[in-house]
């Protein structure tokens, strides 16, 4: 029997595999790429920061209007104009209109009741209720394991909804960020109903624009660092149409 070449104390080859090996500058390329793809898809969902600014300026409009004439119509009418040049700038623009238009839906009907009643705090009512109503569909959907953050950003991803069949890394972090968005947004209305009770309009309608913007961003961030650590989205297969 003859010994290999080098002897029998030869040191074995090394295994040989076809799979390359990422280097530390790969790992954080394809980190970054992940990162911006899930910072992209969140803000897409939301509008961007366009589609913040046709949500919250409107607000903005009727308080400092209403803070300076003290008129619930002047101010009611100077909101819904603000609305209607956005959609507007938008429609020049050849923008999408569904960010503009919920803004035009959310301060008509904000206005019809402070017109009717007379009452400026009744401005800020249908905003406050659809908090509420936001907030549990939000919950009764992580509930029945179809998150709400999942369904919006499912066909952004290009996942639709894999998620919920093929990918329970993914359905787990949704729901995740779904209860986030449970929490988080729920503090605007426990903290500003007690003052639309209370009838300060212009407290109330001054903290309603503070709080416009932060506990969004910071859902928008919590939801982000979710997806950080999240399994990448499973792309739904589109049929292929028939020639």
């Amino acid at each position: 029997m003859t010994n290999p070449p080098g002897g029998e104390h030869a040191a074995p080859h090394a295994l040989i595999t076809d799979e390359p090996v990422e280097t530390p500058e790969q790992a954080a390329a394809r980190q970054a790429a992940a990162s911006k793809e899930a910072a992209d898809t969140v803000m897409q969902a939301f509008g961007g920061v366009r589609g913040l600014i046709d949500t919250t300026a409107p607000g903005l409009v009727f308080i400092a209007t209403f803070t300076v004439t003290h008129k619930v119509s002047f101010a009611a009418w100077a909101a819904l104009g603000l609305c209607v040049l956005l959609v507007v700038v938008r429609l020049l623009r050849r923008e999408t209109l569904k960010h503009a238009f919920s803004g035009v839906f959310g301060v008509a009907i904000g206005a019809f009741f402070a017109m009717r009643t007379g009452k400026a705090q009744n401005f800020y009512l249908p905003g406050l209720l659809y908090s509420v109503g936001y907030c549990l569909a939000l919950a009764v959907s992580a509930l029945s394991r179809w998150p709400l953050i999942g369904v919006m950003l499912g066909p952004i991803t290009g996942e639709m909804f894999t998620w919920r069949t093929q990918n329970p890394g993914r359905l787990k972090a949704y729901t995740k960020a779904t209860w986030a968005w449970v929490l988080i947004m729920g503090l605007k209305p426990v903290i500003l109903f007690p003052l639309y009770f209370t009838g300060d309009v212009n407290l109330l309608g001054w903290l309603k624009v503070a709080l416009a913007y932060p506990p969004l961003l910071l859902a928008m961030y919590v939801t982000w660092r979710i997806l950080l650590t999240a399994p990448p989205p499973i792309k739904a297969e589109v049929p292929a149409e028939d020639e």
